[in-house]
């Protein structure tokens, strides 16, 4: 079996052109969808397929790399529109990442929007490798009725929900075509010295020995060969498989790919099914994936085939099978016989854009909810679970609301857990702005042993990031030794909520007298004392509000890089630069900081400025002062929370 990744932007029509794809030879093509794949496995000349399809909304173009994982060939479906090009910039650059085959299909070619040229042009924007197109349109009246093929030099003539038919070369068409055909042919010389010779030679290139070059050439990535056509009317459609069938590669490469020869197996999908459990879509790489033998460290539990079809006791190489009771096995790993390993970088999507808090609507579902979500985490690797430091609820970090919808139905349908969530605020800190001298003596005698403790501190503001910094320069055994920790630990427990109802950092204490008695005397009367005072100082050293800084790095298509300065400065960030991308091209990364509370208002602006397009990382810089209305403002919105 071969397997192809269809990507592309929403309302390119990938799903139109997996089904005409699968129609072609197969009557009754089967389908299995989960989550944002959809699996099509179908027959075609006498071999077995399965097409992937991914869903085209923007989130799932930064998770595009997992159904990489499976994959021999991509193929970009785009819209026939220039102007739509970059739409399709991010599932190139993730095929690009993966290092795979790929082919561009110009789909809904009964209505373009622009020239064929211009479309090609626009694409090659935004990829190192040469995009070559393999044929040009004809037309007739302004209508796009068939195409030519530039390496056979065969006309076909398109006709509705049937394959093309075989034409003589429109007398009209033939120096565009040889104009066509000769730019192609430059462009693959580039990458065959033969050919090149052949064509300073003013020989004509055998066709036979085109179409090697042009095997040779996709596999190796030197080109990416666009075709042409109307999935809705099965236009273009048997071309395009035809090109897939002889030039994509077959299993054997795709193990190089993932960094392990040696490795049998990949899992590139997973699912919680009600009353199946963890349910792993896997791509066997070599022999020995069967029912009961070993595969990730223990027994593979069994094998249900694409469509749901109860299939064999094992997968051939190429194969693709859904592996149940097998909880060794997890989605993002590549399997050898005795364990696994994770998939590279480009198999692990992007960092995730959106931060939940996660509860569950009644108490009752409580341990419910923390097993479901450590299982959804394992099946998931786009998924992070993490515990949130202010509240301690469940942290979930997804790639963004398409995603969350997915996992909150998840929860409810196969664990029966309903939930809430909440966006996370975010940790803000307080700190003091002066010094304080501070005395404190704690006397209590309630019968029995009495408390007894005095203490004398001067609390400072200490450098912004220093944290707590306690020291003492008592003389004379005014207090004890053997109680000046007692006393620094007070002060610690002061720091869990200043003035301003925010954890408390960056000041300095400095223990300078006290008294003690002999008998009442102890180290919780101490730790009392400390708590106290540096409380009662707290509040007498200007206490100042600290909001978190993150800095942002943005992956965005050159073109939005200016958009991005006014984005910044609407959501209070400060502009740090930007360079384009090393790696990618078409792509900058634009850095900037911004304050962690405007993370969320990013993720959605971030959408519509750069129509889905863009993603961003953000990781903790340091930390800033907030004054005036707007510290009073969280403030009272955090103690009405509390």
């Amino acid at each position: 079996m071969r397997c192809f990744t269809v990507l592309g932007p929403s309302q390119s029509g990938k799903t139109e052109l997996v089904q005409a794809l699968a129609a072609l030879e197969d009557a009754h093509p089967r389908s299995e969808t989960a989550g944002h794949l959809t699996l099509t496995r179908f027959g075609f000349m006498g071999e077995d397929w399965c097409a992937i399809d991914v869903a085209g909304g923007p989130e799932f173009a930064r998770m595009g790399g997992a159904a990489l994982l499976a994959a021999d060939a991509a193929v970009i479906c785009v819209a026939p529109d220039p102007d739509e090009a970059v739409l399709a910039a991010p599932w190139i650059r993730a095929a690009e990442a993966a290092n795979v085959p790929s082919f561009i299909f110009i789909n809904k070619m009964d209505a373009p929007k622009g020239r064929v040229r211009d479309i090609v042009a626009a694409l090659q924007a935004y990829t190192s490798h040469s995009v070559v197109l393999r044929q040009i349109p004809i037309r007739e009246g302004g209508e796009i009725v068939g195409a030519i093929d530039l390496i056979s030099e065969r006309a076909w003539r398109y006709r509705e929900g049937q394959p093309s038919q075989l034409v003589e070369m429109p007398k009209g068409e033939a120096d565009r075509e040889h104009e066509a055909r000769a730019e192609l042919l430059e462009q693959m010389s580039d990458y065959d010295d033969a050919l090149l010779e052949e064509l300073i030679e003013d020989h004509e290139p055998a066709t036979g020995a085109l179409f090697e070059i042009a095997k040779r050439e996709t596999q190796h990535r030197d080109v990416v060969p666009t075709f042409m056509g109307a999935a809705s009317h099965k236009n273009g459609i048997l071309r395009l498989m035809k090109a897939l069938r002889h030039e994509a590669p077959d299993v054997s490469v795709l193990a190089g790919r993932l960094g392990d020869k040696d490795a049998v197996a990949v899992g590139f999908h997973a699912q919680i099914r009600k009353h199946l459990g963890k349910c792993v879509m896997l791509r066997a790489l070599g022999t020995g994936v069967k029912t009961g033998a070993q595969l990730g460290g223990s027994g593979l539990g069994g094998l249900v085939d694409v469509g749901g079809k109860a299939g064999g006791d094992h997968l051939e190489p190429g194969e693709i099978g859904i592996s149940v009771k097998s909880d060794q096995l997890d989605a993002g790993k590549v399997f050898t016989v005795s364990g696994g390993a994770a998939v590279p970088d480009w198999g692990r999507g992007c960092p995730p854009a959106l931060a939940r808090l996660i509860s569950p609507a009644h108490e009752r579902d409580e341990v419910r909810l923390s097993t479901a979500l450590a299982r959804l985490a394992e099946a998931d690797p786009m998924l992070r679970l993490e515990q949130d430091p202010t509240t301690g609820h469940a942290l979930l970090k997804l790639q963004g609301v398409m995603h969350e919808r997915q996992t909150l139905a998840t929860l409810a349908d196969d664990f029966g857990v309903e939930v809430t969530t909440h966006v996370p605020d975010p940790r803000y800190l307080e700190t003091i702005s002066s010094q304080v001298d501070e005395h404190y003596r704690h006397r209590k005698q309630s019968g029995g042993a009495g408390q007894f403790a005095d203490v004398a501190v001067i609390v400072r503001p200490s450098g912004r990031g220093d944290g707590f910094v306690f020291d003492d320069v008592v003389k004379g055994g005014a207090v004890p030794k053997n109680y000046i920790p007692a006393v620094e630990e007070g002060a610690r427990e002061a720091l869990d909520k200043g003035p301003l109802g925010f954890p408390v950092t960056d000041v300095s204490v400095t223990l300078t007298d006290g008294k003690h008695h002999a008998v009442d005397s102890s180290d919780f009367a101490f730790r009392t004392a400390g708590r106290m005072a540096l409380r009662e100082a707290l509040g007498k050293a200007g206490p100042v509000l600290l909001q978190p800084i993150e800095r942002v790095d943005i992956h965005v298509p050159s073109i939005y890089s200016g958009a991005m300065v006014s984005l910044i400065s609407s959501l209070k960030g400060q502009v740090l630069g930007f360079d384009g991308d090393p790696d990618y091209r078409g792509w900058d990364v634009f850095r900037a900081l911004l304050p962690a509370s405007a993370e969320e208002d990013l993720a959605m602006a971030l959408g519509s400025a750069t129509q889905g397009t863009a993603w961003h990382e953000m990781s903790f810089d340091h930390y800033e002062e907030i004054y005036g209305k707007e510290a009073e403002r969280i403030s009272k919105e955090h103690a009405t929370a509390a």
